[in-house]
């Protein structure tokens, strides 16, 4: 597959080192390593499709012109509109085009995210009351001195965009209400420290996020009325383990079974591999749940 990385910061990089040979030419106006300062000089029968790691603002555009060139497109998490209708629009360009429209979430291919979604398929912990997610870095201060990311939503945007794809990666996606949100600007212009709560479809979640985790944390439990699930860390910084506790009636000690993955990322080339697939088997771009994460964190910053 014949592919141009458009955007060569920390992301872009990623993608080019995943991408490999594929990679046939790369784009970034103040990267003296890429091949093309500007999309427009890439010559259009020298790529087929194309990874975009830009900053949030430049990505509506850029997508447009990819998907009028009919060129395929996996773009780099948050993608949002507003008007969020923008995404039926570009659905159906990206249809009628015959091109393959994806947003990257990479957690979706970490491996103890792909057993919680087994487990939860299997009814292994009966009905489900609550999930609270934990998500945090110390990345403040490189967010503060960033010229485009200490913004507008801040670390909602960013790392609340990827427990959103969580959330409609484990359950039925909803409407989210009863919503409360604390935004916190404890060292940057735009929120590093949020805490959101709603419900959806009867379960509630507790969302927490943060870029003044001074170490990297990830921490999730889903309680349900026959056990409970958990997952400790996530495998770019170390191991990360998986626990299963079956409830013990009327209390007591549950009984529990752990699973641990070892420390290294598949992620990013697990998820450049299922987006070659979908490409080569014909699928059909769909933006529903763009639209839906994105609809969700407007509903979530008015409320803070």
């Amino acid at each position: 597959m014949k592919t141009i990385i458009i955007g060569l910061g920390v992301q872009g990089k990623k993608r080019l080192l995943h991408a490999g040979n594929d990679v046939v030419a790369t784009v970034d106006p103040n990267s003296q390593e890429a091949s093309f300062e500007f999309l427009e000089k890439v010559p259009h029968e020298l790529y087929e499709c194309a990874l975009v790691a830009t900053p949030d603002k430049a990505k509506s555009d850029i997508v447009k012109y990819l998907i009028e060139k009919r060129k395929h497109v996996m773009v780099e998490k948050p993608f949002v509109f507003n008007p969020h209708n923008s995404f039926y629009v570009l659905e159906q360009e990206a249809r009628t085009n015959g091109v393959f429209v994806y947003t990257a979430y990479n957690h979706r291919f970490e491996p103890n995210f792909k057993k919680m979604k087994d487990f939860l398929l299997l009814n292994s912990i009966g009905k489900i009351y609550s999930c609270r997610i934990f998500y945090g870095n110390g990345t403040a201060r490189l967010v503060k001195e960033s010229p485009w990311r200490d913004r507008a939503s801040g670390v909602l945007q960013d790392l609340g965009s990827h427990l959103l794809d969580t959330v409609d990666f484990w359950f039925k996606r909803g409407t989210l209400t009863h919503g409360k949100v604390h935004l916190l600007n404890n060292e940057n212009e735009s929120p590093d420290h949020v805490i959101a709560s709603f419900r959806m479809n009867k379960i509630l979640f507790n969302l927490e996020i943060s870029l003044c985790s001074w170490k990297n944390t990830f921490e999730c439990d889903v309680i349900g009325s026959e056990g409970s699930l958990h997952i400790r860390g996530l495998c770019k910084w170390g191991s990360s383990d998986f626990i299963h506790r079956i409830r013990k009636f009327p209390s007591g000690v549950p009984l529990e079974e752990t699973f641990i993955e070892p420390i290294g990322d598949p992620t990013w080339q697990l998820e450049y591999k299922f987006f070659t697939d979908q490409i080569n088997s014909g699928a059909v771009t769909s933006l529903a749940k763009d639209n839906w994460i994105s609809s969700s964190l407007s509903y979530l910053y008015s409320l803070g």
